[in-house]
């Protein structure tokens, strides 16, 4: 095995990298094998490192910025890229727009009885463009398959039509009103992936719904099988009828309710883990033989760790995994701007270590 080197923590060095990419590795993973190499997962990066692996900044439009991605996941060594297939949405209110990092989940909601449920602008996802993934799809370098993911997930988009202390109250007051929102959403993603997930070059497809936070998830069990997991079912159930796997995105303590992802819903992969939940190496010897385990390495460890560091624990995850499969090399979360770039080449570089 190669010891670390710190050139491969350079954007030039990743740029310069003859990789080729095969969808195959990923679609192993997701089925819980081995892949034919160490395999690299993440669900976005940042507009940084899309510029920086890709070679060039300020793309033209949504499109533009779709196909810089591509150039950018294949620099970094991603046998995908990742892609919103759809103009597709929920409008939330105001403060989506502020161009803050963060925002309450407390903020007053578009939806808060019945009549402005009713008068709410609910989109119609079999009316909205995909049109960027047959525009996209003759780009892709030979190998390389889109996973598209939704425009959040239903919990998430009832939270932001809603608010969460809404929500909560609600809950206990409207009952009927609650399902219903619930149903308008969730049918509403249903009809997104049955239409995005036929494309030939769309691989496997992303079901993005952050469930907890650091202690629990965000309603109790009961309430998550009443009003969430029903949906997930049927969002995988109509991935898994285009003959695509399905992969959950969701941050959060969902140790109570991983039965119901793995059993119920049936995701072929869960991802996001963050050590002060649980450890990914320790979600791996719980799973692996049950869901296959992506990313993990701690965003707050990618963060604040020495490359050299995050190198080696990349490394001894890749090892550990190894033999068993059902595992690709990642961040806990994703990549955004904070990432110190040459951690995160770090990180991924592990799979230099085994070339």
């Amino acid at each position: 095995m190669k010891p670390f080197n710190p050139k491969w923590t350079t954007l030039e060095n990743r740029r310069a990298r003859k990789f080729v990419p095969d969808f195959n590795n990923i679609l192993a993973v997701l089925d819980r094998k081995a892949p034919n190499r160490p395999t690299l997962f993440e669900f976005f990066l940042n507009d940084d490192l899309y510029a920086g692996l890709g070679g060039r900044t300020s793309p033209t439009d949504d499109t533009d910025r779709c196909r810089l991605m591509i150039q950018a996941f294949h620099a970094a060594g991603y046998d995908y890229t990742t892609l919103h297939a759809s103009s597709f949405s929920f409008p939330t209110g105001q403060h989506m727009d502020t161009g803050k990092k963060s925002y309450s989940q407390n903020h007053e909601g578009l939806v808060t009885d019945r009549n402005s449920f009713d008068r709410y602008p609910w989109p119609d996802p079999d009316a909205c463009d995909t049109s960027r993934i047959a525009t996209l799809a003759p780009e892709l370098p030979e190998g390389m398959k889109f996973i598209v993911y939704g425009p959040g997930g239903v919990l998430e988009n009832v939270i932001m039509i809603v608010g969460y202390e809404d929500l909560c109250y609600l809950m206990i007051d409207d009952m009927p009103l609650v399902e219903d929102i619930f149903e308008a959403v969730g049918s509403r993603l249903v009809r997104y992936y049955k239409k995005v997930a036929g494309h030939d070059s769309v691989g496997a497809l992303i079901s993005n719904d952050d469930w907890g936070h650091s202690t629990q998830t965000m309603f109790s069990t009961d309430i998550m099988r009443k009003l969430v997991v029903p949906w997930h079912a049927e969002i995988a159930k109509t991935i898994h009828a285009a003959g695509k796997p399905a992969i959950l995105h969701s941050c959060g303590q969902l140790i109570e309710v991983m039965d119901d992802i793995i059993d119920t819903i049936g995701y072929q992969a869960k991802h996001s883990y963050e050590d002060k939940i649980l450890p990914v190496e320790q979600a791996y010897e719980k799973w692996h033989d049950r869901i296959a385990i992506l990313g993990g390495i701690d965003l707050d460890f990618v963060c604040r760790g020495e490359p050299e560091a995050i190198w080696q624990r990349s490394v001894d995850m890749l090892e550990r995994t190894a033999s068993r499969g059902g595992y690709a090399l990642g961040s806990g979360n994703s990549i955004p701007y904070y990432v110190p770039t040459e951690n995160y080449l770090a990180m991924i570089s592990a799979v230099e270590a085994f070339s």
